[in-house]
């Protein structure tokens, strides 16, 4: 099985000691080379960390699936650090540079794994040579693994609903209704599957749902910047819902979500 964050948890706490978090001082203190393969940032925290553990457990355990945690880490880390790269620092000019430099090794460890992996079985890994190189038969791998307990994750779920979007909007729904249906409380919610059921749902011209996913995706992530409020009030008035009572729906389902009990509504 993928995914399974308690045996990953383990597999650091084993380092750092069974009786409290790990700790990515400990993690440098034990193992310097990992820590030094960036120059240490004042942006982009959280990444370098997670590239940081992701190697730990690739070190503890080489297998595929660790491949695969190493190039998410690896691909975030390069994304933030690309902008990051982009924000002139008046006092220290370097800085730039620097963030170019990290950006760069980041994408040849991306490179360097992603040829290793090239013929690997691992569901994440074939979604990831295909949707990053158009590797056809990583492709036709993984979608042989549809039906299967292989894919029975939220992430995996995920991905084979993006595979289907431009080509079947129902089955598409499906596979997003069933990977908040795998997810278990308290765990991380992708919020693309709101912004992606909400535009399949006004793609349909069911403004009813459109509003409600919508909805969904603003109380979970407030912040995000592809809804606001006001937004969210003009589509209601657009198209006369009874905003209240759709609210109400909303925080209803977010709320099974979040619980872990979301099943599907009936179609």
């Amino acid at each position: 099985m993928f995914f399974k964050r308690f045996y990953v948890l383990c597999s650091i706490i084993a380092l750092l000691g069974c009786d409290r978090k790990p700790n990515f001082a400990d993690l440098c203190e034990e193992h310097p080379n990992i820590c030094q393969e960036f120059k240490e940032d004042t942006w982009c925290k959280r990444e370098r960390i997670s590239v940081g553990f992701s190697n730990l457990h690739h070190l503890e355990a080489p297998t595929d699936e660790n491949k695969y945690n190493q190039l998410i880490s690896y691909e975030n880390y390069a994304k933030c650090m690309t902008h990051a790269s982009k924000i002139e620092h008046i006092k220290f000019k370097e800085k730039k540079s620097m963030r170019i430099s990290n950006v760069a090794k980041a994408k040849e460890r991306i490179a360097e794994i992603s040829k290793e992996t090239q013929n690997s079985n691992h569901p994440g890994i074939l979604y990831y040579q295909w949707s990053r190189y158009l590797n056809n038969n990583a492709l036709q791998a993984f979608l042989a693994l549809e039906d299967t307990n292989e894919l029975e994750t939220p992430h995996l779920q995920f991905n084979l609903a993006t595979y289907y979007a431009k080509i079947d909007q129902n089955k598409t729904l499906k596979l997003l209704y069933h990977a908040l249906e795998l997810t278990n409380k308290d765990e991380p919610i992708n919020t693309e599957i709101f912004k992606s059921i909400s535009t399949i749902f006004a793609d349909k011209k069911k403004q009813k749902q459109a509003y409600i996913w919508s909805k969904i995706l603003s109380m979970h992530s407030p912040d995000d910047e592809s809804i606001s409020s006001e937004s969210l009030e003009e589509y209601a008035k657009a198209f006369k819902l009874d905003h209240k009572y759709l609210d109400m729906i909303a925080n209803a389902t977010l709320e099974k979500i979040m619980k872990g009990e979301f099943t599907a509504p009936q179609s």
